[in-house]
């Protein structure tokens, strides 16, 4: 299992509620409501953990909740800010179903090739999503 469970502080603010993660070099996303920027905070998390991941980066390990102080936080970030009003919660993800999920769904696409390549390809036993995918990921990346 492949959850990972980070602190996030939760910032009050005239659109919303904006997130932060202090551990992940100040990840943020936000949301209109709080349950909106809770959703946006697993989605954030899942994507920055996951590329990092894959990336071979190393992701430091989380803070102990009760070791941030949401107040200093915002002041680190806008020291002229009075009007503070925030928390600190978990947000957990279990990365590999989210992923499997949201990042690696498949799409099914058709295409055309000449009759001569496809018997010949079909011949060698040559996966054609796997070459596309190569291929794209060639010329895109």
């Amino acid at each position: 299992m492949t959850t990972r469970i980070y602190p996030a502080c939760f910032y009050k603010d005239i659109d919303g509620y904006s997130v932060i993660f202090p551990d992940l070099n100040w990840l943020a996303t936000d949301g209109k409501n709080l349950e909106e920027a809770m959703r946006n905070a697993i989605d954030c998390l899942a994507g920055y953990l996951y590329y990092e991941e894959k990336e071979n980066k190393k992701i430091p390990k989380p803070t102990d909740i009760s070791k941030i102080d949401p107040i200093k936080i915002a002041k680190e970030l806008d020291p002229n800010d009075k009007s503070i009003d925030g928390f600190v919660n978990y947000v957990s993800v279990d990365i590999e179903k989210y992923a499997k999920e949201h990042f690696e769904k498949s799409v099914k696409k058709t295409l055309t090739i000449p009759v001569w390549l496809n018997e010949l390809a079909i011949e060698k036993n040559i996966n054609f999503s796997k070459v596309l995918q190569e291929a794209l990921m060639k010329i895109l990346l």
